[in-house]
């Protein structure tokens, strides 16, 4: 788990653990998101796999002219860990925001290596591409967001359209890209966690979303503590926005001062969100988006 003690710590300078100092960190941020922002309903199937399923948390609030825009989120966890169900508080959070959300689960370290789970996530995103107006979202802006390992999931579905092609979609069918302490350029590795995950030291060819950056790519937003002692974020995130800025795609790109590159992701929940506006700063992209390019249905 990205959650480390370090991000207990934190919680607990925050004040937010009385009476749940027994809880992990994710139990504390889930326990403490308001259940009256969103109606959830979990473990939706996209796949026929126990690890294809998704969490959806759609808004309360009235839905805008067109519907809600949507966000599928994968998180992070060097594809050796992770689970939707930690991520309650993400989903809250959008939510909250007037965003429909879907949270994934998909394969990971031994089940699968690459690119397995990234057949999973397009089928994800596939999945909220075709459902996005049955569940009352807009078709039209539909964004892929990620966390850690889960942003360079949705970097390649942003940037490769080898992932969607085999859907029947495009990344041009995006409104935008959202990735958040991302690792775009990595390879080389000496995580012992992600070596195996790609085949270290015989990497596959074409693994690298920074190498894989075109004009057609959607409009992104950027995000990285500005020190990150596991995802270099001037490698990383800094590199990947220059270089889709250079070909002309419109790019935010922020860098926050007062977390790490898990409370990056924790800031999303209520109790820690005096650590950097991500939330804020997410929100205000989706809603300044236009529609995207292509359509999005099938």
């Amino acid at each position: 788990m990205w959650l480390k003690r370090s991000f207990l710590l934190t919680l607990a300078g925050a004040g937010a653990l009385a009476g749940l100092a027994a809880c992990s960190p994710v139990a504390a941020l889930n326990a403490l998101a308001p259940s009256g922002t969103h109606t959830l309903t979990e473990g939706v199937a996209y796949g026929p796999g126990p690890r294809q399923r998704l969490d959806i948390y759609r808004p309360t609030q009235a839905a805008p002219a067109g519907g809600w825009p949507v966000v599928v989120f994968f998180y992070g966890g060097s594809w050796n860990s992770g689970d939707r169900g930690d991520y309650g508080f993400v989903g809250e959070a959008l939510a909250s925001r007037g965003m429909l959300t879907l949270v994934a689960d998909y394969r990971l370290y031994p089940e699968v290596r690459y690119p397995d789970f990234l057949r999973d996530s397009a089928a994800a995103l596939a999945w909220g591409l075709d459902q996005a107006a049955t569940l009352g979202g807009n078709p039209q802006r539909v964004f892929v967001m990620g966390h850690s390992a889960g942003a360079y999931n949705a970097a390649m579905l942003a940037l490769d359209p080898r992932w969607l092609s085999a859907t029947g979609h495009a990344p041009q069918a995006l409104a935008g890209f959202i990735g958040l302490a991302g690792p775009y350029d990595f390879l080389p590795t000496t995580n012992p966690d992600v070596k195996p995950v790609f085949f270290h030291p015989d990497y596959p060819p074409d693994t690298q979303p920074l190498q894989l950056a075109t004009r057609g790519a959607p409009r992104s937003f950027i995000g990285a503590a500005l020190k990150d002692d596991l995802v270099d974020p001037q490698r990383n995130s800094v590199a990947l926005a220059q270089r889709l800025q250079a070909l002309g795609v419109p790019v935010t790109l922020r860098l926050y001062e007062r977390v790490n590159h898990m409370t990056l992701a924790g800031a999303f929940g209520r109790p820690l969100r005096w650590l950097a506006p991500v939330l804020s700063d997410v929100a205000g992209f989706v809603d300044n988006a236009p529609v995207a390019t292509a359509a999005a249905r099938r």
